[in-house]
């Protein structure tokens, strides 16, 4: 079997417990266990220039908008499904409870107004929680059920929480930050892997997939993906990575799948900005 030559970003981690445990105590950082476990549907590959101008986008020579602008469809926001099965209490959310408050959360404004990971139109999904109690409804059986639904919008790098009543089936309250950072659902770790194979600083995570592999990396798809949030710190990063915080920004933990990891963490993806840099 041939030996994998460890001249590129990757130095590809072997897939011992051993090393891996090594690696993260050399360096600080703890390795996921199990990566891209988590419960967000993934649009892979699909990377698409947001910045006026970015010849990718598709100008008037190719057939796009005037200015270099990616047109957009129209979008649709669904009626809120048919209630279905309830839980009861503070029981964990059923899947009808689920997908019936995220239909109620996305109202037809924020749909029209907000960009998710990829450029879409609407805000990115990022998870539904059941809502915590009241203080005076702690402990009460007949206290109203509800659930957080949380969404980025990329448009404006706001996080938006809104909170639905499962009983009436209305939205009873909507906040926005800015600058608080969640975890990243599936389809932002995808998008950040896809920037990265894109960009000219992912030559090295594609020459150890094909040393690993023997085949080319194209797809985000080809890896297993883990992530952590990059805050900028002052002068501890290119320039290129100053707003990381207020965007949102990751670091990946790549691997192969059915092989080993990958180590890109000098590498971070400002998803706001759509770029890649690489830390000093």
């Amino acid at each position: 079997m041939r030996k994998i030559v460890h001249r590129h970003l990757g130095k590809v981690v072997a897939g011992t417990a051993i090393a891996v445990a090594g690696t993260a105590v050399m360096i600080g950082i703890t390795l996921p266990g199990t990566a891209g476990a988590d419960d967000t549907g993934t649009r892979a590959g699909q990377s698409v220039p947001r910045e006026t101008g970015d010849p990718a986008g598709g100008g008037p020579a190719d057939g796009g908008p005037a200015g270099g602008g990616r047109a957009v469809a129209p979008g649709v926001v669904e009626e809120a499904p048919a209630e279905g099965q309830r839980g009861e209490g503070r029981d964990p959310l059923t899947d009808d409870e689920l997908k019936r408050v995220e239909k109620i959360a996305l109202s037809r404004q924020l749909f029209q107004s907000s960009e998710s990971v990829d450029g879409d139109r609407g805000p990115q999904r990022l998870g539904v929680d059941l809502a915590e109690p009241e203080a005076d409804e702690v402990g009460k059986p007949d206290a109203p059920r509800r659930a957080d639904v949380t969404f980025y919008d990329y448009r404006d790098d706001t996080l938006v929480t809104r909170t639905v009543d499962l009983g009436t089936g209305k939205v009873v309250s909507t906040g926005t930050q800015h600058g608080v950072q969640p975890p990243f659902s599936r389809a932002e770790k995808a998008e950040a892997a896809a920037l990265l194979i894109a960009d000219p600083l992912g030559a090295d995570l594609k020459a150890d997939y094909k040393d690993a592999t023997g085949k080319a990396l194209t797809s985000p798809d080809q890896l297993q993906l883990s992530g952590a949030v990059y805050r900028a710190a002052p002068g501890a990063q290119p320039a290129a990575l100053d707003r990381c915080g207020e965007h949102r920004c990751v670091r990946l933990f790549p691997k192969i799948k059915n092989g080993p990891w990958v180590d890109a963490r000098s590498l971070v993806i400002d998803l706001s900005a759509r770029k890649v840099a690489r830390l000093g």
